[in-house]
């Protein structure tokens, strides 16, 4: 074959796997649009039914109040400034709770991966802790760190920091054995053995398990406000079922929501974003 006409078939063979990978991209494209739809009508749906059910005697308006009504409520607050100090305190006490539980589950996870013996001693302590309801283990901490920030954060990590070391701890053990054959025939200490094979292999399951402690994080925040806190959007939900004000509580169940999956959409973009540098 002629250069010329290599030069062709190789043009050629270009055009078509671009024209392909953009009939691929408009494709991925309109199945977001389709999945964003479906998702957007659902939750419209969800509101007109909330509606129309309180309005038209369906179920109790006291007990689940409606979604018009509920917006005033927050729409009231912000513009008064009542909702902010129990939003800010909430978020910070669950950022933090984030932060500490992977950073201290994942360093808890290297540990008992590097040493056999600790991993023996600790597996049976882990698994009874983690079936342990953590609400009975608030009242606790409430007294061992007073009631307050302290004690929230406290409750937050006893589930976070678990639930990592399990997930973390799992991933580090399920890597090719066959992996760590090869790296150690070529004499590579422990700590290179992590380097080089242990911890590249398991970040995809790291960064994973930071999605699953945003919604752990909130679990125990709002759990540990149930119980002391006298800020917060927890607080908020006790005090709205103490003087029956409902619309205050599925006020603050929704801005929960919300923060919650701005959160969570968040950290899919931190992962999106570490990936695709690896």
């Amino acid at each position: 074959m002629k250069p010329e006409q290599s030069a062709d078939v190789a043009a050629s063979r270009t055009a078509w796997l671009k024209e392909k990978h953009h009939e691929y991209r408009k494709k991925q494209q309109r199945w977001h649009l389709r999945v964003a739809a479906v998702r957007g009508s659902l939750l419209l749906l969800f509101f007109i039914l909330w509606e129309a059910g309180a309005r038209l005697g369906w179920f109790d308006e006291l007990l689940f109040s409606y979604p018009t009504k509920v917006f005033r409520q927050i729409g009231g607050d912000i513009a008064s400034g009542r909702l902010w100090p129990h939003l800010g305190m909430t978020v910070g006490e669950t950022a933090v709770g984030f932060v500490l539980g992977t950073l201290l589950g994942t360093l808890l996870a290297v540990l008992i991966w590097w040493s056999p013996f600790l991993s023996a001693v600790l597996d049976p302590y882990m698994v009874v802790f983690n079936s342990m309801p953590k609400v009975a283990l608030g009242p606790i901490f409430i007294v061992m760190f007073g009631a307050g920030f302290t004690a929230i954060v406290v409750t937050t990590l006893s589930i976070t920091v678990i639930i990592t070391t399990l997930v973390v701890y799992n991933s580090f053990r399920s890597v090719d054995a066959n992996l760590v054959k090869v790296v150690r025939s070529f004499g590579a200490s422990k700590g290179q053995e992590f380097a080089k094979v242990i911890l590249p292999a398991s970040f995809p399951a790291i960064v994973s398990t930071l999605k699953v402690n945003v919604g752990m994080s909130w679990v125990g925040v709002i759990v540990g406000e149930f119980l002391v806190a006298k800020t917060g959007l927890g607080y908020l939900i006790i005090y709205g079922f103490q003087v029956f004000n409902f619309t205050l509580v599925m006020s603050s169940l929704l801005i929960i929501a919300v923060v919650a999956t701005a959160m969570y959409q968040l950290v899919v973009y931190l992962e999106k974003l570490i990936l695709s540098k690896r």
